[in-house]
């Protein structure tokens, strides 16, 4: 896939470290032109470096922000950027509950909205948003993102059967915990929820359902992406593909 992203032109959210980062390295790497948009403009100025791609730094919880994004051509879309919080639902901070709604389902939205038009014009488009197993599965403790993800995989279906017709394919990934930040900050989260130590949260909670006990690393959610991003992709539109050890299996 040395090359088979050349003359393509990504955008990826949360592009400045984890998942994200991974995806846009990958994706340059197949010769595709990277936006890197993160809230963090230093983050995504270091990631654009290494890409040779662009930095864009915005915050997916702010108004407006989808208009202020480059007005070019984008051929694919990542839809990465997250966040976490876990509490009991009656603990639960409502302000909260609606800022990772605002940032993982409304700006998907917002930003497939506003490049779809392009796609369409030109007969081509991939859409991967960066689900999660939380998109299939329930856990506790985490009322907000586990309603995003569902929410995010209902949003790719749709945009999937109005796309079809026009070139435009829409598919989620749903890994299962990747060793990212993001994860590292669970595990403290998850240990003050259940009142067991930090060590024992990754095998005894994060873990216990799925069948390949380890963290799965960003580059291989990257490869998958990379692949639905590309040609071989054509067919591959309206589904959720799981990155989890086996952990839907059961």
């Amino acid at each position: 896939m040395a090359d088979e992203l050349t003359g393509r032109t990504a955008l990826v959210t949360g592009a400045g470290s984890g998942i994200g980062r991974a995806c846009a390295l990958r994706l340059a790497g197949a010769g595709a032109r990277v936006l890197v948009v993160d809230k963090n403009a230093e983050s995504a100025g270091k990631v654009a470096a290494e890409t040779g791609g662009v930095a864009v730094a915005a915050d997916l919880a702010e108004p407006g922000f989808a208009e202020r994004l480059p007005d070019e051509r984008v051929d694919i879309v990542v839809n990465n950027a997250g966040f976490q919080h876990v509490a009991p639902v009656e603990e639960f901070p409502p302000e909260v509950f609606a800022a990772i709604l605002k940032v993982m389902v409304e700006a998907p939205f917002l930003i497939t909205r506003r490049y779809l038009p392009g796609m369409y014009a030109r007969g081509w488009g991939r859409i991967v948003h960066i689900s999660s197993v939380h998109g299939l599965r329930a856990s506790p403790y985490k009322s907000a993102y586990v309603a995003a993800k569902h929410a995010l995989e209902g949003l790719s279906k749709v945009i999937a059967l109005e796309g079809a017709a026009k070139g435009v394919t829409s598919v989620c990934v749903a890994p299962g915990y990747v060793r990212t930040e993001l994860v590292e900050r669970q595990i403290a989260d998850q240990a003050r929820a259940h009142g067991i130590p930090p060590e024992s949260v990754v095998e005894e909670i994060m873990l216990q359902p799925a069948a390949i006990k380890r963290l799965i690393e960003p580059e291989e959610v990257a490869e998958l992406v990379a692949y639905l991003s590309g040609p071989h992709g054509a067919f591959i539109t309206g589904v959720s593909l799981p990155v989890d050890g086996g952990w839907t299996a059961r």
